[in-house]
């Protein structure tokens, strides 16, 4: 008789290290969010997220220059026509020499908040609509490395600021990837403007992969469709809300 061969054992996927985890998320999101969820590290994602904010940023500063962006936007606030042309002047002088310091800060600031306001609302919506455990690090690095297609956005973005007319850059709609980039913002509604916007490629491409991170995370427990429902309910919000805000002439 010959001798029983024990079966071999079951050996556990080797952890990815970072950069391989940077290019799964473009090639294998399901794998990568695995991983994840196994060990989640969101230092390299969120860098990086900030760091291709700041290079956009600096790029229209240096290339095409915040005045003239600065001057339409007042130009066609209500608000600021009400205000007498020498103050009006000083608001526009304090923006213009703020403009790039302020951007960077908010791109600084704002990419934190964004990921950890995010992260704790589809936990809660995880948790406490759908009663499948999910810990709050594991949805904040989901964030975190769902928004790594905000990478190519911004290199797309630079590329524009540089090949055109510096007169025709929008920094807000730099390249046609939204609806909002058919639209004259200086003639449209701004609310419908601004929801046009918002229904933009990178962002819907974002929310699918935040989707399958918390699908990640929540296991079997948690079906697709609960983890982009946890995802597109506050996006939806949002979206609604800085409609709002932009056709009061409170958000650019």
């Amino acid at each position: 008789m010959s001798p029983d061969v024990a079966p071999p054992l079951e050996t556990e996927p080797k952890p990815m290290n970072e950069f391989s985890r940077i290019l799964g998320i473009f090639f294998e999101p399901q794998k990568t969010f695995a991983d994840i969820a196994e060990r989640p590290r969101w230092l390299v994602p969120l860098l990086l997220v900030i760091l291709s904010g700041i290079a956009y940023i600096y790029a229209f500063g240096a290339h095409v220059g915040w005045a003239a962006y600065l001057h339409r936007l007042l130009d066609n606030n209500p608000s600021m026509q009400r205000i007498p042309a020498e103050q009006r002047q000083r608001i526009f002088d304090m923006q213009v020499r703020f403009a790039s310091v302020g951007g960077v800060v908010n791109v600084a600031i704002g990419t934190v908040l964004m990921f950890l306001v995010g992260g704790g609302i589809a936990m809660g919506i995880i948790k406490g609509l759908l009663g499948v455990p999910i810990r709050f690090k594991q949805a904040f690095c989901v964030f975190c490395y769902a928004a790594l297609p905000l990478l190519i956005y911004r290199a797309l973005s630079i590329a524009v600021v540089f090949l055109k007319n510096p007169e025709d850059v929008d920094p807000i709609n730099p390249f046609m990837s939204n609806f909002g980039a058919l639209m004259d913002p200086d003639k449209s509604s701004k609310f419908l403007s601004s929801f046009a916007t918002s229904l933009d490629l990178f962002s819907l491409w974002v929310l699918l992969l935040a989707a399958t991170g918390l699908k990640a995370a929540g296991g079997k427990r948690l079906s697709f469709g609960g983890a982009l429902f946890a995802v597109a309910l506050p996006w939806a919000v949002w979206v609604l809300l800085r409609g709002a805000l932009s056709s009061l002439g409170m958000m650019g």
